[in-house]
C-alpha cells in the first residue's frame, strides 16, 4: 500500500491548528477551574468557550483531571523549569539565585493570574485526593528537591552559615505562597509589599546564625 505524504506545508499548518485548538483548550479550562472550581466546571462548558467540540478534548486530554493537571503544568512549569536550570548550574552565588528566584515568581507567578493556581490547589485539593498527590508529586516535590539541592551547595561554600533552609527547604517557600494567597484573598483589602517582604526573607536566610544561650 502507498503511503501518500503530506506537504511539508500543508502539515505543518495542520500541525499549528491543532496546537491552537489545544490551547485554546487549556485557556478555557483554565479561566473556568479558576471562577468556578474543580468540581463546578464541566468539559462542556470548555469546549463551548474554546469554541470546539466537546470529543476534541479527548483527542488531547483523557479526562477532567488529566485536562486540570496540564493547566497546573502549564501555568507553574516554567518556573519550576528556571529553578532546575539554575540548581544545576554551580557558577552562580546562591544570594543571586534568591533574587533570581524571588524575580521570576514575582513576574511569573504573582503579577499575572498564575498565582490563582495556588489558591485552587488549596481550595481543591482536600477534596480530591488525587489532586493533590498529583499536585505534591510534580510541583512540591521538584520544588523542595531543587531548592535543598541549591540549599546544600550554599552550606557546604560557606554561602549559608546555618543548615536550616538543607534540613527546612519549605522556608524558601512560605512567603511566595503566603503573597500568592494575598494577592488573591486580600490585596484589596490592605496591600502587600511583596517585594519588599521578600528582600526581608531574603535578608533572613543569608544571615548569620546566631549562638544558642546557654541560659
Amino acid at each position: 500500500m502507498t503511503t501518500i505524504e503530506l506537504p511539508k506545508r500543508v502539515a505543518g499548518k495542520r500541525a499549528r491548528g491543532k496546537e491552537r485548538r489545544r490551547q485554546a483548550i487549556l485557556d478555557a479550562a483554565f479561566d473556568l477551574f479558576i471562577s468556578q472550581g474543580f468540581a463546578g466546571t464541566r468539559l462542556d462548558e470548555v469546549a463551548e468557550q474554546a469554541d470546539v467540540a466537546k470529543g476534541t478534548i479527548y483527542l488531547f486530554f483523557k479526562d477532567k483531571e488529566d485536562l486540570f493537571e496540564k493547566v497546573v503544568l502549564g501555568a507553574l512549569g516554567p518556573t519550576l523549569d528556571m529553578l532546575d536550570s539554575a540548581a544545576n548550574r554551580g557558577d552562580i552565588p546562591f544570594n543571586v539565585l534568591l533574587t533570581r528566584i524571588f524575580e521570576a515568581f514575582g513576574k511569573e507567578i504573582l503579577s499575572t493570574r498564575r498565582r490563582e493556581i495556588v489558591r485552587l490547589i488549596i481550595m481543591e485539593a482536600p477534596r480530591f485526593p488525587r489532586i493533590a498527590k498529583f499536585y505534591h508529586r510534580e510541583v512540591i516535590s521538584k520544588g523542595i528537591g531543587i531548592i535543598r539541592k541549591l540549599a546544600q551547595r550554599a552550606h557546604a561554600n560557606g554561602e549559608l552559615s546555618s543548615d536550616a533552609l538543607v534540613r527546612f527547604p519549605q522556608l524558601l517557600f512560605a512567603p511566595l505562597l503566603l503573597s500568592a494567597i494575598w494577592e488573591s484573598l486580600f490585596s484589596r483589602l490592605e496591600p502587600l509589599d511583596v517585594e519588599g517582604m521578600l528582600a526581608a526573607h531574603r535578608e533572613l536566610l543569608l544571615s548569620p546564625s546566631q549562638p544558642r544561650s546557654s541560659t
